[in-house]
């Protein structure tokens, strides 16, 4: 297989396996290291910054403070390649060198789900409002990965509230929402489960837990 395919999903799971720092959510590799100073936060992004020269090959990187948020994808191919799987052992390597361990809870994604009967309709008209770019599969994403992305949820009979969130989290770490939310007095629909959970406040509003299991 070339480095410029994108991997098929069994080999993408053989891949991860090896690469314990991440997960793949949103068709995207993404984690969260978490250094033991801000300084050594921005050493490390500075080599991270070296290493994706040396490879011609850049990731989406993240400083808040002490933390980096990473995000590999092969944007000319449409999808991960076996280029950001390499890429994201060198840079696990840099992280155990500075000591900075990965926090998995901390990778949440968020995109704005518009439930739908006439996606093609509405769109053009969200995809020129923000500045986005159209995906595969019909979804709206910021270019510079700065804005949640919008999901356009094909459903033949809308609810009257049309909008909700969707939160994609690891399946290895979803339940650690999911208990807090029981606890925080949400109604949860688990009929989609283990591809997402629906959570339900007690004002009606809708959001969803999602996992790489489905979409």
């Amino acid at each position: 297989m070339s480095d410029n395919e994108v991997l098929d999903q069994a080999t993408r799971e053989a891949k991860l396996t090896h690469l314990p720092h991440w997960r793949y959510v949103l068709g995207v590799l993404r984690t969260a290291f978490k250094c033991p100073s801000a300084a050594i936060a921005l050493e490390f992004f500075a080599e991270i910054g070296a290493l994706a020269e040396e490879a011609n090959h850049h990731p989406d990187v993240d400083w808040r403070y002490d933390t980096l948020f990473v995000s590999l994808v092969s944007h000319d191919v449409g999808g991960v390649s076996q280029r950001d799987t390499q890429l994201a052992e060198k840079i696990s390597d840099l992280a155990e060198k500075h000591g900075a361990p990965a926090n998995l809870n901390l990778i949440r994604p968020v995109e704005i789900a518009i439930d739908t009967d006439d996606p093609k309709q509405i769109s053009e008209i969200w995809r020129t409002a923000l500045g986005y770019k159209e995906q595969s599969d019909g979804s709206l994403t910021d270019p510079y990965g700065r804005g949640p992305a919008i999901w356009f949820q094909k459903t033949d009979t809308p609810n009257d509230n049309r909008f909700h969130v969707d939160v994609s989290v690891p399946h290895s770490h979803h339940w650690d929402i999911i208990d807090g939310l029981k606890l925080a007095g949400a109604r949860l629909n688990h009929d989609n489960s283990p591809n997402f959970v629906v959570a339900t406040d007690p004002q009606g509003n809708r959001l969803c837990v999602c996992t790489e299991m489905g979409r």
